[in-house]
């Protein structure tokens, strides 16, 4: 599929467009459109397991997939496309955004190295915009209470709302 928009001029070569979350989005969809192709077909194939835990096709299946009809799964795919665009995109551009924001929040506040920021940051978006006692004890312990609760605020107010709709969308953080 990247490649495709590659040599379709709609990305570029090195960049990674993200419609595989478009895609967990409907699994079941995707299982379906997969299965509306390939069901129909499986009784016309014969198979016989081999040694190594495959199996091993008996008769010719070429004519079974050569002129197939792939509108469905076209379809799927346009509709993949368009919410990756209109939706997923957008949203994650927003949450990045929005975690330069509080990155720079906390960095005013505290001195921390950026790698423990991203630390502090993934444990709120984890936590609902908490951080666990066991989390401030292991790993925040320079950190005073009302440091962190500061920057649990500055969480709330930047990214609360952001976040619980990212992470339908299984992305970084």
């Amino acid at each position: 599929m990247h490649h495709i928009l590659v040599r379709m001029g709609y990305t570029k070569r090195d960049m990674i467009f993200p419609v595989s979350a478009a895609i967990l989005n409907r699994i079941g969809a995707y299982q379906d459109v997969l299965e509306a192709h390939s069901s129909a077909r499986i009784d016309l194939i014969e198979w016989k397991p081999t040694q190594d835990h495959s199996v091993d096709i008996t008769n010719e299946t070429i004519d079974l997939y050569r002129y197939f009809d792939a509108t469905l799964q076209a379809e799927f795919i346009y509709e993949c496309v368009e919410e990756t665009i209109q939706k997923i995109i957008p949203e994650e551009l927003n949450f990045l955004g929005k975690h330069d924001q509080i990155t720079q929040q906390i960095n005013v506040l505290v001195t921390l190295p950026d790698t423990k920021v991203d630390l502090l940051i993934k444990f709120l978006n984890q936590n609902n915009g908490k951080l666990s006692k066991n989390r401030r004890t292991k790993e925040f312990e320079e950190l005073t209470d009302a440091e962190i609760g500061t920057i649990e605020e500055f969480y709330k107010a930047i990214l609360g709302c952001v976040w619980a709709k990212l992470k339908r969308h299984d992305l970084p953080g």
